[in-house]
């Protein structure tokens, strides 16, 4: 077993900490993951596509000291074996510094730290990386370290991520207190977290997270704040607000197409590079959520090359290669930007009984690719979806959005959300798979709460490569609504798919109340004209001839998104609904249109 020590944060708090430390008289150069999920509980994540079984922490730890490296890992405050209350997030920035400067004092570090992991570990790099700590010189922050949390991550763009909801629900089950309280426990465990999604909104005092009041509590301070204030600027939930003082370590970003971290992973890429900091990369996989080693997601296959280990070895290789890099001087020959472009396919089903939608990687110098073109696509009265401006003197299509029965989610770019939701690629049509669809489980476009507009099958391929929006032109008739956009690529009839299949790519939401300013939070007046813009999730993909580009426009996704119940009423704090009148104008003054980020193949 590896020696355990009590670190020190700067109030007083120990953090349990493991040390594995390398042959030999060192010093070393250390790795360090910092975690709320046991920094001796196994990995789900840490596989290869060539052995299926999840590495432990000390197998990776062996892994790394093996090739002369110090690993820490360690539990974050009020997880596991940490001292302190857990609060979600908003401690980790200071916590890691003050755990950056002790490893500086141990005789076996050499006074350079690299960090790693997924997800949460991911931001807590991003947290300890703002305040610029002493010894960091690499960090691979795969799927995390929030660029903007209100913008993605727990909020999107004013709608509130269900995910947060279940991963609290979860992870109070494994909680210090829990474990300490046997009645606790035995409360939570009896609570259906699927019964309780069916039962919207919660109230506090009155929800699955009563039993453990402290999780309950952070939960709903979260959901309750929904204007972006001072509130969202904090450590740990707010990278761009710290680039300009940012480490200025060589980081990887990565994230994944069905991934909840891809805005903020590019986000951050970006901006730290436009603030002069260390080198960025950035790999942008097909996966879902810390999947990289698979090649399907969803009911969808994306072929043999989509694993990272197709061109990576596996990513514990890769991770070894980029800190020799930037320790030892050991040469990395790896583009700046590496990207999964899905489709290509041959759009049948495979063995197994998945969509063949295939893939392959490209390189980029950049992110945006270099040679992306931004392409609109406008929107028009007959459904149809082309590059024509729309014409003069059409109506507005107007839908009625009731709260009471929201579209469903079917697939999506989230994590946590199991048992409610499964992310991945998925045909968009209902079943008993998937929360709240009911008999007799038809398309989502056969919805009369549901805009669809197609483009007619493309006579030659066309990819997309980059950020997408939509911007719409909407009315509602009450004080606030959401507005939705998916994007969908439309696989023509075959004899496997005889009504062909429609593969949700990439999606995003608005509410309506912060379309101006998310600071600043306004009631629309009946009637009111308003100009969105949609930021659905970045994504490529190869539409292939034959195929349709798709949009679906809504008002709701659930349980991905919590529901707008159109009265007005604080977030979180919601007690009525009522049925909007919604619209979305389509002509040649108010033209709606989606943006697409076209590279030539």
């Amino acid at each position: 077993m590896p020696e355990t020590i009590m670190v020190p944060a700067r109030d007083g708090v120990r953090l349990a900490t493991d040390v594995y430390l390398p042959d030999g008289a060192g010093p070393f150069p250390v790795v360090m993951e910092r975690t709320p999920y046991g920094r001796r509980e196994t990995s789900r994540s840490e596989i290869t596509a060539a052995d299926r079984t999840p590495a432990s922490r000390a197998e990776i730890a062996a892994h790394f000291t093996l090739l002369g490296y110090a690993v820490v890992y360690q539990d974050t405050r009020g997880r596991y074996g940490s001292e302190g209350t857990f609060v979600k997030y908003l401690s980790d920035g200071e916590d890691g510094f003050d755990t950056c400067v002790w490893l500086l004092r141990q005789p076996w570090c050499d006074g350079r730290i690299c960090t790693m992991g997924l997800s949460y570990s991911a931001h807590t790099q991003g947290a300890l990386g703002c305040l610029d700590p002493p010894g960091l010189v690499a960090q691979v922050l795969d799927c995390g370290g929030f660029a903007n949390a209100w913008r993605s991550g727990i909020r999107q763009s004013g709608a509130f991520e269900m995910k947060q909801a279940s991963w609290a629900f979860r992870n109070a089950l494994v909680s210090p207190e829990a474990a300490a309280d046997p009645v606790m426990q035995a409360a939570l465990a009896a609570e259906d977290i699927r019964d309780w999604f069916s039962r919207m909104p919660w109230k506090p005092g009155h929800s699955p997270l009563r039993h453990h009041p402290g999780y309950e509590a952070y939960l709903f301070e979260q959901w309750t704040h929904g204007a972006f204030e001072s509130f969202w600027k904090q450590l740990g939930i707010w990278m761009e607000g710290y680039y300009p003082n940012y480490s200025a370590a060589a980081c990887v970003h990565m994230s994944s197409w069905y991934d909840p971290y891809s805005l903020t992973a590019t986000a951050n890429y970006v901006g730290l590079k436009q603030a002069g900091k260390g080198t960025q990369r950035l790999i942008l996989g097909p996966w879902t959520h810390g999947d990289r080693s698979n090649s399907v997601f969803g009911d969808v296959s994306f072929g043999s090359a989509a694993p990272i280990d197709h061109w990576a070895g596996d990513w514990r290789a890769y991770r070894l290669r980029f800190f020799d890099h930037v320790t030892k001087g050991a040469a990395l020959h790896e583009p700046n930007v590496r990207i999964f472009v899905m489709g290509g396919g041959s759009g049948r089903r495979t063995p197994d009984g998945r969509l063949d939608h295939g893939g392959r990687w490209i390189e980029a110098e950049d992110w945006p690719a270099p040679g992306t073109a931004i392409v609109p696509y406008y929107l028009h009265g007959d459904g149809s979806l082309d590059r024509a401006r729309p014409g003069v003197g059409v109506q507005p299509l107007a839908y009625d959005f009731d709260p009471s029965r929201p579209v469903p989610t079917i697939g999506g770019a989230f994590s946590s959300l199991e048992p409610v939701a499964t992310a991945g690629a998925f045909d968009q049509v209902e079943s008993p798979d998937f929360f709240g669809c009911a008999p007799p489980y038809l398309p989502l476009a056969s919805r009369s709460d549901v805009l669809v507009f197609q483009t007619a099958p493309l006579p030659v391929p066309v990819q997309i490569v980059g950020p997408v929006e939509a911007e719409l032109w909407v009315e509602t008739d009450g004080p606030d609504t959401d507005f939705t956009a998916k994007l969908i690529d439309v696989h023509p009839p075959s004899v496997d798919y005889p009504k062909g299949y429609a593969m949700n790519l990439t999606d995003g939401i608005m509410r309506l109340r912060y379309a101006e300013n998310p600071a600043r939070p306004r009631e629309r007046r009946a009637g009111e004209m308003t100009r969105v813009t949609i930021t659905l999730f970045p994504t490529a993909n190869l539409f292939q001839p034959g195929h349709r580009i798709r949009l679906d426009v809504s008002s709701s996704n659930f349980p991905k998104f919590d529901v707008n119940p159109n009265t007005g009423e604080p977030k979180g704090k919601a007690l009525r609904k009522r049925v909007a009148r919604n619209a979305v104008y389509v002509d040649a003054g108010r033209p709606s249109s989606l943006r697409l980020p076209v590279l030539p193949v």
